[in-house]
């Protein structure tokens, strides 16, 4: 039924201002919509939308990644962001290069990072 229709992605913020210049200044995510309700952004066709959830009693981000991008070259990619001032995140008990790349046993490399609300993010190459 819902396999032939576009997916939307959703991102929780407490400060949806501060969330847009991370996803559009550092990320270069284009705004295509802002309310009092969320921040719309296009990543490459998908709708992802910031909601503001400031209203919400005890709101802590997800220990695990919510959202993530592949990209064709992840040492490039990681470079990038550091640049841009992204810190990548590491985990104990995860086998990481000094970038912060993680190579999984299939050959898949992660490496993961934080919004500005503290929700985990990610790049992948497979």
């Amino acid at each position: 039924m819902l396999a032939k229709r576009r997916i939307e992605a959703f991102v929780p913020s407490r400060n949806p201002k501060k969330a847009r210049k991370f996803y559009e200044k550092v990320l270069g995510l284009k705004v295509t919509d802002l309310n009092e309700y969320a921040l719309t952004l296009d990543a490459n066709g998908i709708t992802v939308r910031v909601t503001d959830v400031s209203s919400v009693p005890g709101f802590k981000p997800a220990p695990f990644t919510i959202l993530g991008w592949e990209v064709p070259d992840i040492e490039k990619a990681v470079r990038g962001l550091k640049r841009r001032g992204v810190k990548f995140q590491r985990y104990p008990g995860m086998d990481q290069d000094a970038l912060g790349i993680w190579a999984s046993p299939g050959g898949s490399q992660v490496a993961w990072f934080k919004d500005t609300d503290g929700n985990v993010l990610s790049l992948s190459q497979q």
